[in-house]
């Protein structure tokens, strides 16, 4: 059951940055106004390392293949976004500070579910295993 269990989890965790990235390429200039708006330099480029960051890492957590290596990317990634974004946020509008919190408080959830693939691996059900012949 901890097996299947891993793998589901691996996969709801994958998802949210797959889905963010393959997002991040379909709107691919707003996003990078947005970024531009933040005060990026050279937003269009770093665009592309985040969605590198989404992509390559999300797969590997979703395969199961250098999963701790996809873990530890997605955690380069979200930990910054998550104090650009969000914590810079959090004053003003009592509204807008709720939405903001909640934010942080999501990134720093998942967050913990990357370092605990960081820390265990990916499981039972993970393509290193089947290549390895461990399963």
């Amino acid at each position: 059951m901890n097996s299947f269990l891993q793998m589901i989890s691996r996969a709801l965790l994958a998802f949210i940055f797959i889905i963010s990235g393959l997002g991040k390429i379909a709107g691919f200039d707003a996003t990078a106004g947005m970024m531009a708006g933040v005060g990026f330099p050279a937003p269009a480029l770093l665009l592309v390392g985040a969605i590198a960051l989404e992509l390559v890492g999300g797969i590997a957590l979703l395969l199961g293949f250098k999963a701790r290596l996809g873990a530890v990317m997605l955690v380069i990634f979200i930990v910054p976004a998550t104090i650009i974004f969000h914590v810079a946020r959090l004053g003003g509008d009592p509204g807008q500070m709720q939405m903001e919190m909640i934010q942080v408080l999501k990134n720093l959830a998942i967050i913990g579910g990357l370092l605990r693939v960081v820390a265990d691996g990916a499981g039972a059900f993970a393509l290193e295993k089947v290549r390895s012949n461990e399963v």
